[in-house]
């Protein structure tokens, strides 16, 4: 009989190439090409933002996985052509597209799908629940759904499953009609198996902490000022305490800073990580 595995805490970036961060959080004259390398030694995942707005090619999911420690997680954000472009409406083929540019040639690194929605877009429990139903919830059943892409891809797809295993899917809202209707949103999101992210947006939008899923996702886009601000030591004992409750449940959770504009957010989620359990896949974090 295979053990349980014991919950993480898995907490990292949204995203890790900025320019302000040079000199700041990376040495000067660190190349670019080495950032990624750099910033995934020092936390326990990352944030891969790039794929919202725009879809990647096979070579680059392959080198992110390459690029970053055995045992280490990416959440993936999905496109926003999906969220908003397209409003959730009639995605089949844009779904397809992104899961057949390589997102699964991370192998076992691919973490949560992050799935931000507009602030423009309201709760609509029908358009929602058949969008929540077209989301794969395995690597197996992403790899059928990515080969009905359209020929876009043709040349520059690339969706092996691999190993099999569970996909998780996590949704952050934006519109206040969630906060209104909470309560049905969190029973639609855990009828789906999927995560309500918790945003920490300074007020700006509905921060909704809701357990739907066996797993726990957290962005903190600024405590006080939006994607600007820094968290203090209260603010992250706060949120260590949070993670706890997860853990102590049994559940994974993943938290991600988003306060990049003032180079805070790598300096926040190390001193998270010093006060939650690191990861037993991965090895001793690097100095900072």
């Amino acid at each position: 009989m295979t053990a349980k595995r014991d919950a993480e805490a898995r907490i990292g970036i949204s995203g890790w190439r900025y320019p302000g961060w040079r000199g700041a959080f990376y040495p000067t004259g660190l190349r670019q090409a080495d950032e990624l390398a750099y910033a995934a030694a020092r936390m326990t995942s990352i944030e891969l933002n790039g794929s919202f707005y725009s879809l990647q090619r096979p070579a680059s999911w392959a080198r992110w996985r390459d690029g970053t420690p055995d045992g280490f997680v990416f959440a993936v954000k999905g496109p926003r052509f999906v969220t908003h472009v397209k409003r959730l409406r009639d995605v089949d083929a844009p779904l397809a597209n992104f899961f057949a540019s390589g997102v699964l040639d991370l192998g076992a690194k691919l973490g949560p799908l992050l799935w931000q929605l507009p602030p423009t877009l309201a709760f609509d429990p029908g358009l929602l629940d058949t969008f929540l139903g077209r989301l794969p919830r395995s690597r197996a059943d992403a790899a059928a759904l990515a080969a009905g892409h359209d020929e876009r891809m043709e040349g520059r797809s690339s969706f092996s499953a691999g190993a099999d295993a569970p996909l998780r899917h996590a949704v952050e809202v934006r519109h206040p009609s969630f906060e209104a209707q909470a309560e049905a949103w969190g029973s639609l999101l855990a009828r789906h198996g999927a995560a309500s992210v918790t945003a920490d947006t300074a007020g700006t939008y509905p921060r909704l902490d809701l357990t739907t899923a066996e797993f726990a996702y957290a962005r903190l886009h600024g405590e006080e000022e939006l994607y600007a601000s820094g968290y203090d030591d209260a603010a992250l004992d706060r949120w260590a305490t949070w993670a706890r409750a997860h853990l102590d449940a049994g559940r994974d959770a993943y938290l991600y800073f988003d306060n990049d504009i003032k180079v805070r957010a790598p300096f926040d989620a190390m001193a998270l990580i010093d006060r939650l359990p690191r990861p037993r896949a991965l090895g001793p974090a690097a100095s900072a």
